[in-house]
C-alpha cells in the first residue's frame, strides 16, 4: 500500500514538473499576444494634434476694448471671438466684430462686422466678412470691408458701398467717415468715386 502511494507521488510531481512549466509559458504567451494588440504609439498623434489645435486656436471668448482717439473719439470694440498672432504681439483676428465711436460733436458711428482685425501697436482696425455700418445721422451703409483708425476717428471703406439716408439711397466707389477737413469737431460721411444718388421724395417727410 505505502509503495503504490510512493509511486503516485512520484507519477504527480514529475506530472507536475511536465505541465505546471507548460501552462505557466502558455500563460505569459497569452500575455504577449494582449500586450501587443495596445499599440501605445496609437495614442500619441491624437495627443500631437490636440496640442497643435490647441496651439492653433487659442483664443479669447468676448473680449472688449475701449479707448480715446487723438480727436477725442471715445471707441469701443467687442467680438465674440478674438485670436492673437502668435507673429505680432499685440495683434488680434477676431469674429463678430462690433466697432462703436462717440464723437465730441455728439454723433456716433457703430459698424458691425463678420470678421475683423485689431493691430493696437500700429493702431489700426481691419473690418470685413460685410459690414454694416449705421450713424446717428440717420444713414446705414453696406460695404463688403473698412479699414480705419484708432489715434484718430477715420474709416474708409475698402470697396463699394450702398447706402439708405436722409435724401434716399446712395450707391458710391467709396466712402470715408471721419473729421471733416478744416473743421476740427466736425464730423461727416464723405461719398466719392462715382456717387449715384436715388432722391427719395417720402423720405423727407
Amino acid at each position: 500500500m505505502m509503495a503504490a502511494r510512493g509511486n503516485a507521488y512520484s507519477r504527480f510531481v514529475a506530472l507536475a514538473k511536465v505541465v505546471l512549466p507548460l501552462a505557466a509559458l502558455a500563460l505569459m504567451a497569452t500575455l504577449f499576444l494582449i500586450a501587443r494588440q495596445i499599440n501605445p504609439d496609437a495614442a500619441i498623434p491624437f495627443a500631437e494634434v490636440d496640442v497643435e489645435q490647441f496651439a492653433r486656436e487659442a483664443r479669447i471668448g468676448a473680449p472688449e476694448f475701449a479707448g480715446v482717439t487723438g480727436d477725442g473719439a471715445a471707441v469701443s470694440l467687442s467680438a465674440a471671438v478674438a485670436r492673437p498672432d502668435p507673429a505680432m504681439p499685440g495683434r488680434m483676428t477676431a469674429e463678430s466684430l462690433v466697432a462703436a465711436f462717440e464723437m465730441p460733436d455728439g454723433s456716433s458711428l457703430a459698424a458691425v462686422a463678420g470678421s475683423g482685425m485689431v493691430d493696437g501697436p500700429a493702431g489700426r482696425i481691419e473690418l470685413g466678412g460685410g459690414v454694416e455700418m449705421t450713424s446717428s445721422t440717420g444713414y446705414r451703409v453696406q460695404s463688403e470691408g473698412f479699414s480705419g483708425t484708432l489715434d484718430r476717428t477715420m474709416l474708409t471703406s475698402t470697396g463699394p458701398v450702398v447706402a439708405e439716408g436722409p435724401a434716399g439711397q446712395i450707391e458710391a466707389g467709396a466712402m470715408e467717415a471721419g473729421e471733416a477737413p478744416g473743421k476740427p469737431g466736425a464730423y461727416v460721411l464723405v461719398f466719392k468715386d462715382g456717387v449715384r444718388l436715388v432722391y427719395d421724395p417720402g423720405s423727407q417727410g
